[in-house]
C-alpha cells in the first residue's frame, strides 16, 4: 500500500523528491504519515479537502481488498526557529 500512495503523492508534487512516507502502527490500523514539502501540501490538500479525501478512500478500498487497515495523515513540520 505504501508503494500506491507514493505513486500517487509523488505524481500531484512539484517536488517529489521531498515525498516521505512512515508507516506507523496504531490499534491494528497502518497509519502512513505523510510529510512533504510545504510548498505542496495545498496540491495533496485540494479544495476543500477533496483530494486528499480521494487518496484516502483509495487506500481504504485498496487495504481493504488485502484485508488490511490502512489511513493516511499529512503530517506538517513546525518551522524552524532562526
Amino acid at each position: 500500500m505504501q508503494a500506491f500512495l507514493e505513486y500517487v503523492v509523488k505524481g500531484l508534487v512539484d517536488r517529489p523528491d521531498a515525498v516521505a512516507i512512515t508507516p506507523v502502527e496504531r490499534q491494528g490500523v497502518t497509519i502512513y504519515e505523510l510529510r512533504l514539502h510545504p510548498m505542496d501540501a495545498g496540491k495533496i490538500i485540494g479544495r476543500d479537502g477533496a483530494t486528499i479525501q480521494a487518496i484516502r478512500s483509495l487506500l481504504q478500498v485498496g487495504s481493504l481488498r488485502k484485508g488490511l487497515r490502512c489511513s493516511v495523515e499529512l503530517v506538517e513540520e513546525a518551522p524552524r526557529p532562526r
